[in-house]
């Protein structure tokens, strides 16, 4: 235990030094998974606080960054592909930034999809269930997202790491770094543990008055 702790002080030490190394080489011990499940918690916490307190945050953020991050793909595309075909050039970072933008869009989609239950809903089947087995279930999707969010969490925060340590650089870029882009993966893996969250003291809330527990989902409501 008391060498879990110190490794955790060496991860939080070289964050704070902003030394890519130091920070490859604490990530590489068993305590970056303790420390990733705390900061899964805490992180997601800290969102649900943020989704609380800013309600535009709570109906927005996730859906601003994925509109953002499709219109500006689709905008890449366009430009570059009628400089190509018509003014025969093309900006060398035109291919590789968008697989980047797609990322993001991703991944900050699976978290709007979490909150809006389009991801492990099972609506039709969980319906006939009777109340305490879907309960059941929907606390089971809790925890899966939970184990998912640290996961990740843990392990691309690892990735990141180790591009910002060897300095990977954007193909057909001088100064843009992959780790800038690979860094939006644990956030919003934090952020799909905020959402389970906040699924989670809504069906304890619905449990416990009555309302039901399945309701039907559809992409794009919210």
């Amino acid at each position: 235990m008391d060498t879990i702790f110190n490794d955790m002080l060496e991860i939080i030490k070289a964050f704070a030094s902003n030394d890519a190394f130091m920070m490859s080489d604490a990530l590489s011990t068993d305590a970056a998974w303790v420390l990733g499940a705390l900061v899964t918690l805490l992180g997601g916490l800290f969102f649900l606080a943020v989704y609380k307190y800013i309600p535009w945050a709570e109906r927005n953020f996730e859906s601003t960054i994925m509109v953002s991050s499709y219109l500006l793909i689709g905008a890449i595309i366009f430009v570059e592909v009628f400089r190509r075909f018509v003014l025969n050039v093309q900006a060398p970072w035109s291919t590789t930034l968008p697989p980047f933008l797609f990322l993001i869009m991703t991944w900050f989609g699976c978290a709007y999809n979490v909150k809006l239950r389009t991801h492990l809903a099972f609506a039709e089947f969980r319906a006939n269930m009777p109340r305490a087995l879907q309960f059941t279930c929907l606390t089971l999707d809790f925890v899966l997202w939970l184990g998912f969010s640290w996961v990740v969490v843990t392990t691309a925060t690892q990735v990141a790491v180790n591009s910002a340590s060897n300095f990977q650089i954007m193909l057909g870029t001088d100064n843009i770094l992959q780790w800038w882009f690979l860094v939006s993966v644990p956030l919003a893996f934090v952020l799909i543990a905020a959402r389970s969250m906040e699924n989670y003291l809504i069906d304890i809330k619905n449990l416990r008055s009555g309302e039901p527990l399945i309701q039907q989902a559809a992409i794009g409501e919210g």
